[in-house]
């Protein structure tokens, strides 16, 4: 992190650990700045972090988040759930007094170990985030200085807070605290020579170096593999009890609140909705909201039919006058419509806003039925024997070695993996944007020239990819309908009043509003985004579509819708697909069939339902420990009670 990003702190008397979140704070009953007030309970002056009626409004005057208070004691974790566009970020960079430039902190205040941090006076602020506060970025590569080693940026954290030198011989046992190497030749490391994981890891050691007792964590492990991010996950909370630290995670992905948290708070449209103790609030959701989000969780240990939240999220400046979420509500009342509820007390240190909180129940999952194709259809796609290199200068390295694997119409094939298992570079090789150093590819029984360009136009058509960045296949500076009629007209031969009209099926397909067609990509959000690339990717009716972790930074919702569709799709279409993802969770919702890659070969392959319960590998078992888990979190299913042993627990055969 550069020394304009640091925000360490000092060492400060432990106090007994505890947590809560509320809209009253210190015994005092806040108004927001709509002249609402809200009942919650006080909290004790034993918090180390006090939020209480916090706003921060844009520009134009519009809330981004307004009213937020909560109370984090040390020892504890609190996570902040919701939806893109919830004011997740916006409220984690406000507790330290930041804000986006176009935007401002209204009303509210927040106290650090009983001090007032006030965002207008820029030297006590800085001295706060430096003595009492820290922040972990979503983004470590952007976060650390380019130009600084490893070691070097940690000591200047710590320069800078503590105003002393830095003693070196401290290195070994910070870095050791966060899983880091702790060799002289990691800490001469630049941040572009560490793996995302270890970077991650950096701007944690950074966080810590100065001992603050409150860490603000946004969304640290988002892109991250299974196995990293649960080593990550199981740091934290360990340095949460070695440290007795106060923490706040910031996430879209309830699974890993499950597993992390004490306490959570919901929020929607810049409001908490709920809070409460984890379990409690996943168990027995008092918000439409909580429960939707919770049917839209893809869990390997309950494979369901996803159930995308209906409608979007409403934006800023377009809050209405009562429920945010009413419209999307299946339980609204013209109450809900016409005045904003409060944040009640619905059970012991539990708060909803919600007038029917107490008929909201979880919504019940649909089983998912695998439609594996029979075995006498020929494949559409067959690999053989493939190896993939990367070559350098000096000497290559074997990516991929050995592959064999089919698909068949109408099936999904998923390929998972680690971070640097080859996933990735066997889509690109069957794409024909990597060429293949060995091994056999053939479409229909013929086979694929090793790149695209010596493809024929027809084999191009047929084999489509979506990749995990969906700037990466759309032109800026092309609107939504140029960007869907290229293939049309380029692979298909349409002319364009037939284009116009194809455009318009397949935005419907994908569930995008006609709307969006005169658009440019960026004004839509990443979700949406994502759809185009896929609506982009079925434009050329191919026969096998390559999906190259297309969901991993998107939130649960509209993550299950674009699962969703890709299943409906498939099956409308008869579609092959190739899913890579590192989400167990989406393999369980979305594919027949799971390949297992460990160190670019397969260690395992079977239909979904034996690989995930009974894994036969080592490797495999160590993924389903290593995946988040809501169900297990909780210790019961929302499908129903558990059958049998965990896979997360089950030991390989022999």
């Amino acid at each position: 992190m550069s020394s304009r990003q640091g925000h360490q702190g000092i060492q400060v008397k432990r106090s007994s650990p505890g947590v809560r979140t509320s809209e009253e704070s210190a015994g005092v009953t806040p108004s927001t700045a709509s002249g609402e007030t809200v009942s919650a309970p006080s909290v004790s002056d034993e918090a180390a972090l006090r939020v209480t009626g916090l706003t921060v409004r844009a520009s134009t005057g519009a809330p981004i988040i307004e009213g937020v208070s909560l109370s984090v004691k040390r020892g504890e974790i609190l996570g902040i759930v919701g939806e893109s566009g919830s004011g997740k970020t916006t409220t984690a960079l406000a507790l330290l007094g930041y804000t986006n430039p176009s935007a401002r902190i209204t009303d509210g205040f927040v106290d650090l170990q009983g001090q007032r941090l006030d965002p207008r006076d820029k030297q006590s602020a800085r001295r706060l985030r430096g003595g009492i506060v820290s922040y972990v970025p979503q983004n470590p590569g952007t976060a650390l200085n380019p130009t600084m080693r490893i070691g070097d940026a940690i000591a200047e954290m710590f320069r800078t807070h503590r105003g002393v030198p830095f003693d070196a011989s401290l290195l070994p046992d910070l870095l050791a605290a966060v899983g880091l190497p702790t060799s002289e030749e990691f800490l001469r490391r630049f941040p572009h020579q560490l793996s995302g994981g270890q970077q991650q890891r950096v701007c944690i050691a950074v966080a810590l170096v100065a001992e603050p007792p409150v860490v603000v964590l946004d969304e640290p492990t988002t892109g991250l593999d299974v196995v990293t991010q649960a080593k990550i996950l199981e740091e934290l909370v360990r340095l949460r009890t070695e440290r007795n630290l106060a923490m706040v995670y910031v996430t879209h992905d309830l699974a890993v609140v499950s597993q992390l948290a004490d306490r959570v708070a919901v929020m929607y449209a810049g409001r908490v909705v709920e809070e409460g103790p984890v379990r409690q609030v996943l168990t027995t959701p008092r918000h439409a909201y909580t429960a939707e989000l919770l049917a839209a969780i893809p869990d390997h240990l309950r494979p369901a039919r996803l159930k995308p939240l209906r409608g979007s999220a409403v934006g800023v400046g377009a809050w209405p006058k009562g429920c945010a979420f009413a419209a999307r509500c299946s339980l609204r009342v013209d109450a809900c419509e016409e005045q904003l509820p409060a944040l009640a007390l619905t059970a012991p240190e539990h708060h909803s806003r919600c007038i029917r909180a107490a008929d909201v129940t979880l919504v019940p999952a649909e089983p998912r039925l695998l439609s594996v194709p029979a075995d006498q259809h020929p494949p559409v796609l067959e690999v053989v024997g493939l190896r993939a290199e990367h070559r350098g200068r000096r000497e290559s390295v074997v990516a991929a070695e050995g592959i064999d694997f089919e698909a068949r119409r109408g099936e999904c094939v998923a390929l998972v993996g680690e971070s640097g298992s080859g996933k990735t570079t066997i889509a690109r090789v069957i794409a024909g944007l990597h060429v293949p150093s060995g091994g056999r590819i053939t479409l229909d029984g013929e086979p694929l020239a090793p790149t695209a360009r010596r493809r024929t136009r027809e084999q191009r058509r047929l084999v489509q990819i979506v990749l995990q960045n969906p700037t990466d296949s759309l032109n800026p500076r092309q609107t939504i309908e140029e960007a869907i009629s290229r293939p049309l007209r380029s692979l298909r031969g349409l002319r364009r009043s037939a284009a116009s009209t194809e455009v318009t099926r397949l935005l419907e397909s994908v569930r995008l509003s006609e709307r969006v067609r005169s658009r440019y990509p960026a004004e839509l959000s990443g979700g949406e985004r994502q759809r185009v690339a896929i609506a982009r990717g079925l434009a050329a009716e191919p026969k096998v579509l390559i999906c190259d972790e297309i969901t991993s930074a998107l939130d649960v919702s509209v993550q299950s819708a674009i699962l969703m569709t890709l299943d409906d799709l498939r099956r409308d279409l008869g579609l092959a697909i190739l899913y890579i993802t590192h989400d167990l969770g989406v393999v369980a919702s979305m594919a027949d069939r799971v390949l297992v890659l460990e160190r670019g070969r397969l260690c395992e392959a079977g239909d979904v339902g034996s690989v995930l319960a009974q894994p036969r590998n080592a490797y495999t078992a160590q993924l389903l420990r290593a995946a988040p888990s809501v169900s297990q979190a909780i210790g019961q299913g929302l499908v129903g009670p558990a059958a049998g042993r965990s896979p997360a627990t089950t030991e390989p055969h022999s």
